[in-house]
């Protein structure tokens, strides 16, 4: 019997380092551009916008002043009402938002139901329309001759119409309607999918046990659904605490800053009313402390032993 030869060591050492060094060199490089694009396009405007924030003026007028503008929002009388504004809508909407979504993607979730394809595409396309061109048209629906209140009336809900665009309560539940209508597809895609997820076997052996559609609901959606709930919970409060197109193009703010937001007073700050940029990037960083606080309020409430 011929003994078979000894197969030579392909790659030696040096060649092994050689090769290692050059996959480092390369997933760096990815890395790198990565993490300049974000430095440079987030990072840097964050300090600059935080720099501007300790000064006053407009233009490049601007006077260093330390910390007085953070000591003049807690005495401003239209930011507190804007903060109030903005967690009236983020309190009722975004809970309002996640029941819908999570109710509206159980349903069609369902095996037995009949053109799925078309209801996800209609509940999801508000989402891609034009944040403009919705508002515009959500203004003249809800205007005081508006198809809305026509609608109440010939169905005799109403007695009058109802002052949606200029009463402050009607206004607030304008907007509410407003960016629910919106986003509710969008949340509604997340627990879609992740339902598709979740072994059918599990549902097959709660429904065996006895257990009803509501219990298996709450006992088995619901825990399966919780890391994407917490995800959807943040990305929406975000997404109201920036609440800005929808409120400056239906209500302009008004009546008497009755809607306005907290983007929508920067944008005045800056623009509308006598320029002070300094003050507006500071009322910007109000928005930064409320997203953190809400955030860890919510990874708390979801038990996460991370936050």
């Amino acid at each position: 019997m011929i003994p078979a030869k000894a197969t030579p060591h392909i790659q030696t050492g040096k060649s092994t380092r050689g090769h290692r060094l050059k996959n480092t060199i390369i997933g760096w490089s990815f890395v790198t551009v990565a993490t300049v694009l974000i430095c440079l396009f987030y990072f840097y405007p964050m300090v600059q916008a935080f720099i501007m924030s300790l000064q006053s003026g407009r233009g490049t007028n601007l006077t260093f002043v330390g910390f007085e503008n953070y000591a003049r929002l807690l005495k401003d009388p239209v930011f507190l009402t804007t903060v109030k504004n903005t967690v009236v809508y983020l309190i009722i909407q975004v809970p309002l938002m996640i029941i819908l979504a999570l109710f509206i993607s159980v349903l069609l979730n369902d095996k037995a139901l009949k053109c799925k394809g078309f209801f996800r595409t209609a509940i999801f396309l508000p989402c891609v329309t034009s944040l403009v061109a919705y508002s515009v048209i959500f203004k003249y629906l809800f205007g005081q001759d508006g198809l809305v209140n026509i609608m109440l009336l010939k169905l005799s809900f109403i007695s009058e119409p109802i002052q949606w665009l200029t009463d402050p309560f009607w206004a607030k539940i304008t907007i509410i309607i407003a960016i629910t209508w919106r986003w509710t597809g969008y949340n509604m895609i997340f627990y879609l999918s992740a339902l598709q997820n979740i072994d059918h076997s599990i549902y097959e052996a709660a429904k065996i046990d006895g257990a009803s559609p509501i219990q298996t609901f709450f006992k088995i959606t619901i825990p399966m659904l919780k890391p994407i709930i917490l995800f959807t919970s943040i990305t929406s409060t975000i997404g109201t605490l920036q609440l800005f197109d929808e409120v400056m193009n239906i209500t302009v703010g008004g009546p008497g800053n009755a809607t306005m937001t907290i983007s929508q007073y920067i944008y005045n700050l800056s623009f509308k009313y006598t320029p002070d940029f300094g003050y507006a990037a500071t009322v910007s960083y109000a928005i930064v402390i409320l997203i953190v606080i809400f955030s860890i309020i919510q990874f708390k409430v979801a038990g996460d032993k991370n936050a």
